[in-house]
């Protein structure tokens, strides 16, 4: 298996309540990575976290509606820092898109709401679409939803039923044909939507 040269964080978003940024950071010394917090005039934070080996991550929380936001980027050599990174964006239910380096190829992994939903393979200039997610689930409850086909075909039954009983209440020819054509049209639309 390939050594990875590095992981970068690009795009990354995570939106933390009081307790879960306290969680974040528990996340971080229970690995022994120590950090280090600025808490800025406006209730903005930045926070520096290293390991042993000298890597660092520097974060900056924005404080908005009383989450702490933070919506940067990162890059580390250190697998420890870099898998305490995936680890928070899956739990913390944050977004980003992650570049995991190899000497001859990228992985760009892409961060929903703490969950994969894409993974490509990045070779020069070739691009290859290794997962992606479908909402399988939520695209036949979405199709099962769409009455619109069934309230149409509802809709021409009943236009068919009255045409029918103003057929058989006229008594002129011309009034027939017309009412037969109407009717065929409405027939011919009814089964194309029943197909």
């Amino acid at each position: 298996m390939a050594q990875r040269l590095a992981t970068e964080y690009v795009k990354t978003c995570l939106q933390l309540t009081e307790a879960e940024m306290f969680k974040f950071f528990q996340m971080f010394v229970d690995h022994q990575v120590t950090l280090q917090v600025k808490v800025l005039e406006n209730g903005n934070q930045e926070v520096v976290f290293q390991d042993g080996a000298g890597q660092e991550i520097v974060l900056s929380f924005e404080k908005k509606s009383g989450l702490y936001e933070c919506t940067g980027s990162c890059r580390l050599s250190n697998t420890l820092l870099a898998n305490l990174m995936r680890k928070a964006v899956s739990e913390f239910k944050g977004s980003a898109t992650v570049n995991r380096i190899y000497p001859s190829y990228t992985m760009v992994y892409y961060y929903e709401r703490g969950t994969v939903v894409k993974i490509e393979e990045v070779k020069g200039q070739l691009l290859t679409v290794i997962y992606e997610y479908k909402d399988t689930i939520g695209l036949m409850q979405q199709m099962f939803q769409k009455r619109e086909v069934e309230q149409e075909i509802e809709m021409i039954y009943d236009q068919i039923n009255h045409l029918l009983d103003l057929r058989n209440m006229l008594q002129q020819q011309e009034e027939h044909q017309q009412i037969d054509t109407r009717l065929n049209e409405l027939t011919h639309r009814l089964f194309i939507l029943e197909a």
